[in-house]
């Protein structure tokens, strides 16, 4: 097959456990914008980010014969990225959390948040303990139990963490209206 051959989700799929570069280079097109910015989420640095995509994109190929068809394809693929995007904010120590965070009030910033340009700088500027448990639970919609897990926290942690991103949130959106 040359390179301009397109696959379906299911023949992508089972041409890439074949190793076809065809295939590979089709997965890698059409999921890597999507992909960068959910690594993005995670990490400041856009260099960075390309490059935990790039090293999550080699775990995606290596373990395609993991994937059982029972969610999402892109799904697969996206948990794959934030569990590379954790562990690249593990190895450089910049998975810090607030412990007094546990003092604030949950504040009534919405759970449904549509990320803009405008809106990703606030998020960005958000402490990073905050800021990853805010992107798991309102951006990815993991619940605070998977969140604990993912991180080695607390479930406590995670809610004051949210808590306080969305405090923060509520303050910086006040301040730009």
């Amino acid at each position: 097959m040359n390179l301009k051959t397109r696959f379906t989700e299911s023949e992508l799929i089972n041409q890439v456990q074949n190793n076809s570069r065809a295939a590979q280079k089709q997965l890698f097109d059409q999921f890597s914008p999507t992909m960068l910015s959910t690594c993005r989420q995670y990490i400041k640095d856009l260099h960075n980010a390309e490059d935990v995509m790039l090293c999550a994109f080699m775990k995606v190929f290596q373990n395609i014969n993991q994937y059982r068809n029972d969610g999402s394809f892109e799904g697969w693929i996206r948990k794959i990225m934030i569990r590379e995007s954790i562990s690249f904010l593990r190895s450089k120590k910049e998975l810090n959390f607030i412990e007094d965070a546990s003092q604030l009030v949950l504040s009534v910033v919405s759970d449904s948040y549509e990320i803009s340009n405008d809106y990703q700088k606030l998020i960005d500027d958000l402490p990073k303990g905050c800021r990853y448990i805010f992107v798991l639970s309102v951006i990815e919609g993991y619940k605070h139990q998977e969140i604990a897990e993912m991180l080695n926290i607390s479930v406590g942690t995670s809610k004051s963490q949210l808590a306080y991103a969305k405090k923060i949130l509520k303050q910086q959106i006040e301040l730009i209206r």
